[in-house]
């Protein structure tokens, strides 16, 4: 997947600066300002990072580190309806695998993309903490359990506009 190139505003830069003054541009604020940055802006492309970094006045490269170490934090943008499809013990062993083949073979998606109409993206999660409810999907905040691949088309049905 190559990178897109993002070309910031003078706005959308000041907008970083003031986020990152709202936490006083202290480094160990780093995680904040990125959850913050990327609720304002739906991801963390690299140059979002470079403007982070100079503000707080970190390497790029702790930034960068931080934003892949993380899940909830993105480099692309995300679909309207993010869908994460829990991969983590539970929810693997009860048939997540054949779950995420479905809701890729319906979107016409791999994990990491977004549908050609911003419509959906997917994405994988170690655990949601909802191991009773296994295979367990989330799309947005609201949380899928016991699903199965036959219901995926009705899952995505209840986001039609």
């Amino acid at each position: 997947m190559s990178r897109i190139k993002v070309e910031l505003k003078k706005k959308d830069v000041d907008t970083i600066r003031e986020i990152c003054k709202s936490f006083d541009n202290q480094p160990g604020e780093l995680i904040n300002v990125l959850h913050k940055t990327q609720h304002t802006f739906g991801y963390l492309p690299a140059e979002v990072q470079e403007v982070v970094a100079k503000e707080l006045s970190v390497p790029v490269a702790k930034v960068y580190g931080v934003v892949t170490f993380y899940s909830f934090f993105s480099m692309i943008p995300k679909g309207k309806h993010p869908i994460s499809i829990c991969t983590g013990t539970a929810c693997y062993v009860r048939g997540a695998e054949n779950v995420l083949a479905e809701f890729k073979k319906t979107l016409k998606i791999e994990v990491g993309e977004t549908t050609a109409d911003g419509k959906f993206s997917i994405s994988c999660l170690r655990c949601v903490g909802a191991c009773g409810l296994a295979p367990v999907v989330m799309v947005g905040e609201k949380t899928y359990g016991r699903v199965s691949p036959e219901m995926v088309k009705d899952i995505l049905k209840e986001y039609d506009e």
